[in-house]
């Protein structure tokens, strides 16, 4: 069983609360700018965005190891044997189908496409 929190998961834990601590002290400077006699509301957007990006790193944080767990999880479970595959004969390709069935109209066009294509390759190459 791996440890929750090794040498580089206290490192992030680290950097989260100094994230959220400078967040908080930004937004109470905001604040504090807001009341002033220069306070705009650009401040208090700022009173309100700066806690968000504080909380930003330690939310990635939960999310990465949430998305580990479950990885690890996923990786112990024991794969379910092999089941032999069912094809769809409808969806299978064939190579070999008589062009006499297809629309002429569908035909002359992809040809025109194929002389455009070829026009296209001489005078860029």
């Amino acid at each position: 069983m791996q440890r929750l929190f090794g040498s580089r998961a206290l490192a992030i834990v680290a950097v989260s609360l100094i994230a959220v601590v400078g967040g908080l002290l930004l937004a109470w400077w905001q604040w504090n700018r807001y009341q002033s006699a220069s306070g705009t509301l650009q401040n208090l957007g700022y009173v309100l965005q700066w806690p968000l990006f504080g909380v930003f790193p330690a939310f990635m944080f939960w999310r990465i190891h949430r998305t580990a767990k479950r990885e690890r999880a996923h990786d112990a479970m024991p794969e379910p044997p092999a089941a032999p595959p069912s094809v769809d004969p409808r969806l299978t390709y064939v190579q070999n189908r008589n062009v006499a069935d297809e629309d002429s109209e569908l035909l002359a066009y992809n040809e025109y496409l194929a002389t455009l294509a070829d026009r296209e390759q001489r005078h860029a190459g």
